[in-house]
């Protein structure tokens, strides 16, 4: 599914994801809401872009990033995680037993992202890059529930 963080769909990067794969279904609507019950358990991957800025450091961004995007793509709330912990709280009931999720995140964000994706019952790792930006993964451990 296409998201923003206010829960629609942006209606620019749903079309994207349409013209992007043509021969893919891309479901339309809140974060797994609109996948179909069949999927449930079934999912090897899910990616996530979500927004990540905390919303007092959305005004210090650089200026092409701050007057050029919408709003929704950026402020991910107070610590920037809120949409990440909605993610991991019901990525576990989609993915099957080893499936993963991968969502971008700050460095500093790392404890408080693998807090959220632990007390979803996800095992999680991380790749750290050196602009300071990482990426988080977290997985469905097989035998869990």
């Amino acid at each position: 599914p296409v998201v923003s963080g206010e829960r629609r769909a942006d209606a620019a990067a749903v079309a994207c994801a349409r013209e992007n794969l043509p021969t893919a279904a891309v479901y339309d609507g809140d974060l797994f809401a609109p996948l179909p019950a069949s999927l449930r358990g079934t999912v090897d991957v899910v990616v996530a872009n979500t927004p990540y800025v905390p919303s007092d450091q959305v005004a210090l961004m650089p200026a092409e990033a701050r007057d050029h995007e919408p709003l929704h793509t950026l402020d991910g709330g107070p610590d920037g995680l809120d949409l990440l912990r909605r993610i991991a709280a019901e990525a576990g009931d989609w993915l099957k037993p080893g499936g993963v999720v991968l969502i971008e995140i700050a460095e500093s964000q790392y404890d408080a992202a693998r807090e959220a994706f632990e007390a979803a019952g996800l095992s999680t790792s991380a790749r750290i890059d050196p602009d300071g930006t990482s990426v988080i993964l977290g997985q469905r451990v097989p035998g869990r529930p």
